[in-house]
């Protein structure tokens, strides 16, 4: 993603709610007969990329707006459960976006999981003693039945497998466990997307994946129920920010870590190409004072590893109170 080095300010957030259902049926977390992934994103790319964006301590704590903003939304979701966590996961912790919002008198321990084995924090002292691990998203070494939460912001939307991670980390919980998550999803940077995808078209006859596919808010429901998780809550946030233009929004999701990592990517975006796309996006979605928006959605996600103490939900029709009085 790219930016300049001025902050710019996030000028829009709507959210919406989704409830999924609370009930969960004949779920199995039984991988063995699950045919072969399909592959969509380029992990090594990836990682590579993070590792650069970590090397890079100054440019990079420029452009960490958008991951300290959610991670304290995720941190927030936390907070408002009413219990202390003993052990609590990060995974894709990133420069610890999440854990500077989180006190020691709600978490004893928490494990800072990421693909990167470079870190911009290794100096910053946090409230809750931290273990750090060298993590692949979609292989997750934890033993079963041992953490009390998972968390996750803004990683999980490149995993190849996110099915197979979302068992993983179900099956890593204890019983009644959290998992809290947000992830990139929906409508993220359609207004780039239609700018490349314009230029491409116009300059080159054809379309290159320049924005990877994204989930959406009711794949993510019914998938938090298929995976065994109850009780399922989906937030959608949605973040505007303005840019000068189309090249410095490109810079800031670089030096995040955000650049393409689909598969079938072209290796390069052509000079003259990439000037018809900032043309296009000007014209499409400028704003009068010569800014560009770009949308950022936000799938946040919560469910629950069953147990014997999870609420169960009321039988239809056993209301005995009216919701239209209540109102």
């Amino acid at each position: 993603m790219l930016l300049p080095s001025v902050v710019p300010r996030i000028l829009t957030c709507q959210r919406r709610r989704l409830y999924a259902s609370a009930a969960v049926a004949g779920t199995s977390s039984d991988t063995s007969t699950t045919p072969k992934v399909f592959q969509v994103f380029d992990r090594q790319a990836k990682r590579l990329q993070k590792d650069r964006a970590a090397s890079q301590v100054e440019q990079s704590r420029t452009v960490d707006y958008l991951r300290d903003e959610i991670g304290a939304r995720v941190a927030d979701r936390l907070l408002d459960i009413h219990r202390n966590f003993d052990t609590v996961v990060d995974l894709g912790s990133g420069s610890g976006h999440i854990i500077k919002h989180v006190k020691a008198d709600k978490v004893k321990k928490m494990i800072l999981c990421d693909m990167s084995a470079l870190y911009r924090d290794k100096d910053i002292q946090y409230e809750v003693p931290v273990e750090r691990q060298l993590v692949d998203e979609e292989l997750l070494p934890f033993k079963q039945d041992s953490l009390d939460a998972v968390l996750s912001s803004l990683s999980l939307h490149w995993v190849n497998d996110l099915p197979g991670t979302l068992i993983q980390i179900k099956n890593a919980l204890k019983p009644d466990g959290v998992f809290i998550g947000a992830m990139l999803g929906g409508d993220t940077l359609f207004e780039l997307r239609t700018s490349l995808q314009l230029a491409e078209t116009e300059r080159e006859s054809g379309v290159s994946p320049r924005v990877s596919p994204m989930a959406d808010s009711n794949d993510m429901s019914r998938l938090l129920s298929r995976t065994g998780f109850t009780l399922t809550t989906v937030d959608v946030d949605e973040i505007q920010v303005n840019y000068p233009s189309m090249f410095e929004l490109m810079k800031d999701l670089q030096a995040m870590g955000e650049s393409n990592a689909v598969l079938t990517r072209r290796p390069l975006l052509k000079r003259d190409t990439m000037m018809a796309a900032a043309a296009i996006y000007k014209e499409l979605h400028g704003h009068p004072d010569g800014t560009v928006p770009a949308t950022f959605q936000i799938i946040h996600l919560i469910g629950w590893k069953p147990s014997e103490n999870t609420p169960l939900p009321k039988k239809r029709g056993s209301a005995n109170v009216s919701l239209k009085d209540v109102l």
